[in-house]
Parts: structure tokens; C-alpha cells; sequence
């Protein structure tokens, strides 16, 4: 399972989350302590708005905790909004184009989870892809097939959170027709550049953590794991629950 942390708020430098905090996320690459698998190596990606429309996006395949360009970007770019994401393959490659967040447009995406079954299911999924999404698919993993998935049920109107449980409530289908017994569990984050969105769910009511937090009056953030040893103010979402958050506050509501 991989570990993730996304920020709203006052602009501020990505440092002062991903490397600074005695928990912080690069810390988590190395040892996390709420995950299946303690190590985070197989990958890192940090992803930030500015003022463009589209996300700037940095990823590599090298573990986040041995990266000095990541520790220099990260003590150099601000923003009011931004991703960062390190990775524990689930049976997909150790290549840059599986590390998270994806983007499209000024879309970021990032998801701590996995489907079962993905080997049997995967041709189906991406045959449901419209054709200049499934030209987007660069990599192989289960998550960036989600987010696409997701991104076509935007495009036909759909909210995000009508998006995603559609997403989803498909894929268990799938999963029940095939007599797959492995859990679907789904951590995730999607974000427009103006607010966030997160879930947390999981077929086996087994969900990977995703705490809220509200960082100095500043922002907020949700992340795997709390940042810092003392769990004071740090809120664990419950399981099959979206919170839309922005700089102005958050609201939850169950995930149909």
C-alpha cells in the first residue's frame, strides 16, 4: 500500500509537509506506521497548482527518502494546493509512468488501494474508456485506470462523488461476475486546482487510513498518516466516506 498527503490553504512551501514534519511523507517512504508494508520505495511523485490551470508534476522512480531533487523542489515551490505521494507496487511496474499523482488537464489524482482481480478485469475496464482518454493511458497500474474511468463519467456531467461510486459500484459488478474474492479498497484524492475531494472505502470494510487535519489555521490536509507522533487534531475519516474540502473548510457525506 502507498502513502499520500493533499494540502488546501494558504500558499506555503511543499516542504513544511512532505519533508519537514517529524512523520513527514518521506520519512513514511522509509517506515510508515500504519501501512501493510512498511517500506514506500517503489516510486514518489509530488504534484502543485501555480498560476496556470494545469498542474505542474514531478516523478520519479527512485525512492522519495534518496531524491535531492525532490528535497530541493520541495523547499522551493509554493503553492495553496498540491499532492505528493509515494508508492508501494501492487503488482504493477516499478516505471515512472505508474507513479502517482496522475493529471490530465487541471485534473491531479492519487489512490493508496488496490482492485482484485485487476489481471482478470483490466482489458474489460479499459475497453469502457473513451478513445482520447484511453490515448492518456500511460502506465499500467489499476489507479490510473480509475481515473480515467472516473474523468469519463465527469465529462458526461456527472459530480465527482456520483463519478467515483459509479466508478466503483461497476467495478464490484464486474468483480461479482467473475467470482473474485479479493477486496476492492479504494484511498483516494482528485483535485481541480480549486478544491479537493477524498474518499475513503473499501469492499472488505478494510479501508487504507486517510486522516483530515487543519493545519495551523492555515489549510487543511488529508494524509495517510498523521505527521507528527502526538494524533491530537487529527480526525480518521470514516470508511465509505467523500470529504470535499477547500481553503474555506470541508463537508462529508457518506459515498453512495
Amino acid at each position: 500500500m502507498c502513502r499520500f498527503l493533499a494540502y488546501v490553504g494558504d500558499a506555503i512551501f511543499l516542504d513544511e509537509l512532505v519533508c519537514t514534519p517529524p512523520h513527514s511523507l518521506v520519512r513514511q517512504s522509509l517506515r510508515a506506521d500504519e501501512a501493510k508494508v512498511v517500506t514506500n520505495g517503489d516510486g514518489f511523485g509530488i504534484g502543485w497548482y501555480g498560476e496556470r490551470e494545469a498542474p505542474g508534476v514531478y516523478r520519479e522512480v527512485m525512492p522519495a527518502w534518496s531524491d535531492e531533487n525532490l528535497l530541493g523542489l520541495c523547499a522551493n515551490v509554493r503553492s495553496h494546493l498540491f499532492f505528493a505521494h509515494v508508492r508501494a507496487a501492487t503488482g504493477t511496474g516499478i516505471a515512472r509512468q505508474n507513479c502517482h499523482p496522475f493529471h490530465y488537464g487541471p485534473y491531479l489524482f492519487m489512490h493508496n488501494g488496490q482492485i482484485g482481480g485487476y489481471g482478470q478485469l483490466r482489458r474489460a475496464m479499459e475497453a469502457r474508456l473513451p478513445d482520447h482518454l484511453y490515448a492518456q493511458r500511460k502506465g499500467a497500474t489499476d489507479s490510473e485506470l480509475l481515473f480515467l474511468l472516473i474523468l469519463a463519467r465527469m465529462e458526461m456531467g456527472e459530480t465527482v462523488p456520483d463519478a467515483v461510486s459509479q466508478v466503483l459500484n461497476e467495478t464490484l459488478a464486474m468483480m461479482h461476475v467473475l467470482h473474485i474474492q479479493a477486496p476492492l479498497r479504494f484511498a483516494a484524492a482528485l483535485a481541480d486546482g480549486k478544491q479537493v475531494h477524498a474518499f475513503r472505502y473499501s469492499s472488505d470494510k478494510r479501508a487504507p487510513t486517510l486522516y483530515l487535519h487543519h493545519f495551523e489555521t492555515r489549510g487543511l490536509l488529508v494524509a495517510s498518516e498523521p505527521l507528527v507522533d502526538d494524533h491530537t487534531g487529527w480526525e480518521l475519516i470514516p470508511q465509505g466516506t467523500v470529504v470535499r474540502f477547500d481553503a474555506q473548510g470541508h463537508h462529508s457525506a457518506a459515498l453512495a
